[in-house]
C-alpha cells in the first residue's frame, strides 16, 4: 500500500491550493479515503472523508464550506481542494485509508498559510 501526498505549499491568507493523494498497492475503488492534518504543537486531526463511489462525503466543523474532498478512481487519487485559507490551517496534510484492522498514512504534504 502506498499513499502519495502532493500539492502543499506556502500560500497567503484568503489563498487557495489543491492536495492530491496518488494511492497504490489495494483496490482503490472499493474504499473510503480520508484527509487528515497535524499542525505544531497539536494532534492530528480528521478534516474530511469521502466513501468509495464520492457519492457522501464529511467534514471537520473549521473546515466545511471552504475545503471540498473528491475521487478520481479511474486515477486511483483523492483530492481535497482548500479556499479562504486561514493561518490556523497551517499543518502537514495526510492522506489515510483503512484496510480491514489496518490503517494507512502517506508521508504528508506540509501547507503554510501566512503573509
Amino acid at each position: 500500500v502506498q499513499l502519495v501526498e502532493s500539492g502543499g505549499g506556502l500560500v497567503q491568507p484568503g489563498g487557495s491550493l489543491r492536495l492530491s493523494c496518488a494511492a497504490s498497492g489495494f483496490a482503490f475503488s472499493i474504499h473510503a479515503m480520508g484527509w487528515y492534518r497535524q499542525g505544531p504543537g497539536k494532534e492530528r486531526e480528521l478534516v474530511a472523508t469521502i466513501t468509495n463511489t464520492g457519492s457522501n462525503t464529511n467534514y471537520a466543523d473549521s473546515v466545511k464550506g471552504r475545503f471540498t474532498i473528491s475521487r478520481d478512481n479511474a486515477k486511483n487519487t483523492v483530492y481535497l481542494e482548500m479556499n479562504s485559507l486561514k493561518p490556523e490551517d497551517t499543518a502537514v496534510y495526510y492522506c489515510y485509508v483503512k484496510l480491514g484492522y489496518l490503517g494507512y498514512w502517506g508521508q504528508g504534504t506540509q501547507v503554510t498559510v501566512s503573509s
